[in-house]
């Protein structure tokens, strides 16, 4: 009998294994030789002898996803019969430079998806549709020293108020921040043969507990709507042109005996367009992180809304085995403060860089950027946070100035 039970169990395993159409092991190992500089200037008066002009933090390191990020993923594909497939995409974020950060999560992505003449129905952890236009018309595709300022600016805008700590130490959570993916998504994709049109729409589902009545559910704050996002993408790509928009809401705190719910709102519009001899890219960018009260007459709290703005202008230029990129991005906060005399924060910057393929899968590559923060604005290429205050210089204040990085590493790709 249990010989029996055996053999039934393999020949299930092997009939499962040749429905199975494909199944992928793919991956990128990327390092590079990475350094940051990130220089404060004092705006206080030089009232003692130990004021200082300027501060500078700077770090030089072994990096990893200069150039693409470093991942290992596994992908495949059933073929269902009658124009349907299933598919499964898993992809963990791995740390070569070190080794710490391995497949401990697929905090990549981790979907299953139904797909056929309908379009495609995917389902778990993946790229909300806001995020794509930032990465798609960026020649740096958001990765290393030359991100551009929209990306680098909004993945701190939209953090969850309270954002959870790590699950495990040295393991980073993927909670906190639905910028670039968001996590328990329903999502749908249009089939691809629309003449070039595609589009999606993502909900994610915030998983807080709704208690009834009301009045039962506990004082935390951020434990009734926080987590959710909803969002979609339309856009056309025909020949040399590619052009996008998208639009999303992301909950990011709320309280509830309060009546308080704060979302960051995002539109986007990004272009491409490939002479051959140059690619030019381009996007526009807005965000709110907006405070909505229901009863603020009872309540006594009343919105105070910041906008984030800010546009990329981006060339690629092939140069025959290499490539040159390049982009200057900006953007500029504005805090809502109608009487205040004090200039709202703004950043801009330029960034250059070069890859040369070795061959289709291994490429070295070298980038260099700057940032240039004003009126308070607070953005780095990386590394180190700006100093704005230290101890060791008590009573000194700092605002941050400048910037800069680069990368020098290579790529492979599986």
């Amino acid at each position: 009998m249990k010989k029996s039970l055996v053999a039934l169990a393999a020949l299930a395993v092997a009939g499962v294994a040749s429905a199975q159409s494909s199944v992928t092991l793919f991956g990128v190992v990327d390092a590079s030789v990475s350094s940051y500089s990130n220089k404060s200037e004092n705006v206080g008066f030089p009232t003692t002898p130990f004021f200082v002009d300027s501060v500078k933090a700077s770090r030089t390191v072994l990096a990893n996803s200069g150039y693409n990020s470093s991942r290992l993923g596994f992908r495949g594909t059933e073929d269902l019969g009658g124009g349907l497939a299933a598919s499964f995409w898993l992809e963990a974020p791995i740390s070569n430079d070190d080794g710490q950060t391995g497949i401990s999560t697929f905090r990549r992505r981790s979907t299953v998806s139904l797909s056929g003449g309908f379009g495609e129905v995917r389902l778990g952890r993946d790229y909300t549709p806001t995020f794509w236009n930032d990465t798609v018309f960026d020649p740096f595709g958001t990765n290393g020293v030359g991100t551009n300022l929209i990306s680098t600016a909004n993945d701190a805008f939209g953090t969850f108020n309270g954002a959870a700590p790590p699950v495990v130490a040295g393991v980073p959570s993927v909670l906190g921040n639905n910028y670039v993916r968001a996590s328990n998504t329903i999502g749908y994709f249009l089939p691809p043969n629309l003449g070039g049109f595609y589009g999606q729409v993502m909900y994610g589902l915030h998983e807080q507990t709704k208690f009834d009545p009301g009045t039962v559910t506990p004082t935390a704050l951020n434990n009734s709507r926080t987590g959710r996002y909803i969002g979609g993408r339309v856009g056309y790509a025909n020949g040399p042109l590619d052009v996008a928009t998208s639009y999303g809401n992301s909950t990011i705190g709320d309280n509830f005996f309060v009546g308080t719910t704060t979302s960051v709102k995002t539109w986007n519009l990004g272009a491409s367009y490939d002479f051959g001899v140059v690619k030019l890219f381009g996007e526009y960018s807005q965000a709110k992180n907006e405070l909505d009260v229901d009863t603020p007459l009872f309540s006594g709290t009343i919105g105070n809304d910041v906008d984030l703005k800010g546009y990329l202008l981006g060339v690629t230029v092939p140069v025959g085995a290499g490539l040159i990129r390049a982009s200057y991005s900006h953007v500029k906060y504005d805090f809502n403060q109608p009487f205040s005399i004090i200039d709202d924060p703004k950043a801009s910057k330029f960034a250059i860089g070069y890859v040369h393929n070795l061959s289709k899968r291994t490429a070295l590559y070298a980038t260099v950027a700057r940032i240039s923060n004003k009126d308070g604005a607070n953005l780095t290429v990386g590394g180190p946070a700006n100093i704005v205050t230290t101890t060791l210089l008590p009573g000194q204040t700092f605002q941050p100035k400048t910037s800069t990085g680069y990368d020098i590493g290579i790529r492979h790709a599986f």
